[in-house]
């Protein structure tokens, strides 16, 4: 931080930032605006907790290819609400600026309009309700399941939307992380399984709860790489409450419970090696955790984004490939 503090006394952005805007300026087209909002390496993610549920149902041997298709098509689209609503609410607000360390988005480029993005909102809607009422259609059997899949989905729609967007959005209340752990951990694994078993088991809680730390965890990154402009814009994620030091402890700590929740759902259920065919991300996970904790600097975090997604993702497709070789 020091760095880029004495460049803004001085009156001059620092070099990173600099390159970031002339190069935003220069090479940004519409087409690539979008791309950059939809955030494509955000996807895997969303659907890894998918594809754990349904290798759970393929353990117990109730896999159902379309009704997986259909689930993460589904999630795809939420994905890319969230992050098109993301970039709506923050730029509407002021908070993604370019005193940002992250990378600047089509609104604050003034390459996408309000109007545009709105319209894009609208129709990602519409088309999470055609795949996910679908998804709905195929796999539920009791009208009961029916109206609670419903009642989940808008719950899921809203809560990709009012992150960010509204008078009192909650990723500006510190209650992201929450949310993150609810829906792409609890809600999507065992709705997914549910979805194709057509029962609950309580102990796919465990796998469910290490997907939704791994994504917190994306998040927490996330927050940490933009920890100083929330606190100026009044964004008090739950990093900006914490503080620096306590925010990457907390980074740690929800790493080790995602290892303990496969590891205790692997121990008690799983019979052979290949339970454990998750193991072997965890060193990149420690490696990771590591560089979280010693690096002090905001802008240290950037590169550690897409360093956790891929450690994130690489952790729920070994546990999966494990679970289904069992």
């Amino acid at each position: 931080m020091g760095g880029i503090a004495s460049h803004f006394l001085a009156g001059t952005p620092p070099p990173d930032l600099l390159k970031r805007k002339m190069s935003s300026s220069i090479t940004t087209t519409p087409a690539r605006a979008w791309l950059e909002s939809l955030r494509p390496r955000t996807l895997p993610l969303a659907f890894a907790s998918i594809v754990v549920g349904s290798a759970i149902a393929a353990w117990q041997d109730s896999l159902k290819p379309g009704v997986a298709l259909l689930a993460l098509l589904t999630a795809g689209l939420l994905q890319i609400l969230s992050n098109l609503a993301n970039d709506y609410g923050d730029a509407v607000k002021g908070s993604d600026n370019e005193d940002r360390i992250g990378p600047l988005r089509g609104m604050q480029k003034g390459m996408i309009s309000q109007a545009q993005m709105k319209r894009a909102l609208v129709i990602t809607v519409v088309l999470i309700a055609i795949a996910g009422s679908s998804l709905i259609a195929l796999a539920c059997e009791k009208p009961s399941d029916v109206v609670g899949f419903l009642v989940l989905g808008a719950l899921a729609i809203v809560a990709a939307i009012t992150y960010t967007v509204g008078n009192k959005p909650y990723g500006y209340l510190g209650l992201g992380d929450i949310s993150v752990l609810v829906f792409f951990g609890w809600l999507s694994v065992a709705g997914t399984y549910y979805l194709q078993t057509h029962h609950f088991d309580s102990v796919i809680m465990l796998p469910a709860t290490a997907c939704g730390l791994l994504a917190a965890a994306v998040l927490n990154i996330n927050n940490l790489r933009d920890i100083e402009s929330d606190r100026a814009n009044g964004k008090n994620t739950l990093a900006v409450r914490l503080g620096p030091t306590n925010a990457r402890r907390y980074h740690a700590l929800l790493l080790a419970g995602s290892v303990l929740c496969f590891a205790l759902f692997t121990l008690f259920n799983l019979s052979g090696p290949w339970g454990w065919l998750f193991v072997l991300a965890v060193p990149l996970l420690w490696r990771h955790a590591l560089r979280v904790v010693r690096d002090p600097s905001p802008a240290g975090m950037r590169p550690m984004l897409e360093h956790m997604v891929k450690a994130a993702l690489l952790a729920n497709v070994l546990f999966a490939i494990g679970v289904v070789l069992s």
